[in-house]
């Protein structure tokens, strides 16, 4: 499912999402006290910028302190362990990427479960990724990097930030679908994992634009496809693997908001209309735009039927991958 980011789109379901909820006692004193927004991520990285971003817009709106609060560590699931056992009470908010829900798989143990003890507010901002490869590799779309892959199999390497990764599972779902081996190197971080790809030791990469622009202006790395759902507007020349063939592929990385799953409805649709409103503000997208993020907000409903489809694919690229942690 594509989610939509124009911003005209915006307004109209702020508009929806405050008359779904206004008129109703929790929704009119929420808040009455200051609003955690945990971030399971350490400081300095996209979502806690973007976390901040949205707390900084949401105090202002509703004239009560949104504190931001680092919970880092297994893959996200400390933090979302700590929100899932707050009270119910729209008070503790969680601000999620995808790896929210690759986690229900790779992670058997886990002390929560990521569809029965959230209920999701909103998805924010997506940001999308592209296929690149070392200018030697014999292929410049997708066609004939399938064509390659398919006559040297098992040949061919590609670089992740580490297993489990959404870039990992991005190129598992390509492989199943494209029906080729190409062989993992994780690397610990996509700093290290971009590098080697420049300097030729890897030769494929599924990267956010923002961390490789600079390399395809340079020639260091070449463009193979997109994975979004239509062309992304900055990179108008380059095809995704959706019409490439492979109907219906799209990855994306995105950011949402939750809260325990108990929390009043009414008070989950205020906290919604007012994200709505925060990313209507042309500041605010260009803040995340300089994350590599766009505006793509659903409410509480669109962003669980989009949830419901994360959970679909990455069930089976975790299961293709074989990725497990104990």
């Amino acid at each position: 499912m594509a989610a939509p980011g124009r911003a005209f789109v915006l307004g109209i379901l702020r508009v929806l999402a405050a008359a779904a909820f206004a008129g109703t006692a929790g929704a009119q004193q929420y808040p009455a006290k200051p609003v955690r927004l945990v971030v399971p991520f350490a400081t300095g990285g996209s979502t806690d910028i973007i976390g901040r971003i949205v707390a900084q817009r949401l105090a202002e709106g509703w004239g009560q302190p949104v504190v931001v609060e680092n919970k880092p560590g297994a893959a996200t699931t400390i933090g979302s362990d700590y929100v899932a056992k707050s009270a119910p009470d729209g008070y503790t908010l969680l601000l999620a990427p995808a790896p929210f829900v690759i986690t229900q798989f790779i992670y058997p143990k886990l002390p929560y479960d990521g569809r029965r003890d959230f209920a999701p507010v909103a998805l924010l901002a997506t940001t999308p990724f592209v296929l690149v490869a070392h200018p030697a590799v014999p292929a410049n779309d997708v066609q004939s990097l399938v064509a390659v892959a398919r006559a040297r199999p098992g040949t061919i390497n590609y670089a992740s930030p580490g297993s489990g990764s959404v870039p990992h599972l991005a190129m598992e779902l390509f492989k199943a679908r494209a029906g080729v081996e190409l062989t993992h190197i994780p690397y610990k971080g996509g700093g290290p994992a971009v590098s080697d790809v420049v300097g030729g030791q890897v030769a494929l990469l599924f990267s956010p634009p923002i961390e490789v622009s600079q390399h395809v202006k340079a020639g260091r790395l070449k463009v193979i496809a997109a994975t979004t759902a239509r062309r992304i507007p900055t990179l108008p020349e380059v095809a995704t693997i959706d019409e490439s063939g492979y109907r219906g592929f799209e990855v994306l990385t995105w950011f949402g908001v939750f809260v325990p799953a108990a929390t009043p409805r009414d008070v989950v649709g205020r906290i919604a209309a007012e994200l709505a409103r925060v990313l209507e503000a042309p500041e605010a997208r260009e803040k995340l735009g300089s994350q590599g993020a766009e505006v793509a907000f659903l409410g509480p409903d669109g962003f669980g039927r989009f949830l419901a489809e994360e959970y679909e694919k990455w069930g089976v690229a975790v299961k293709a991958a074989g990725v497990k942690v104990d």
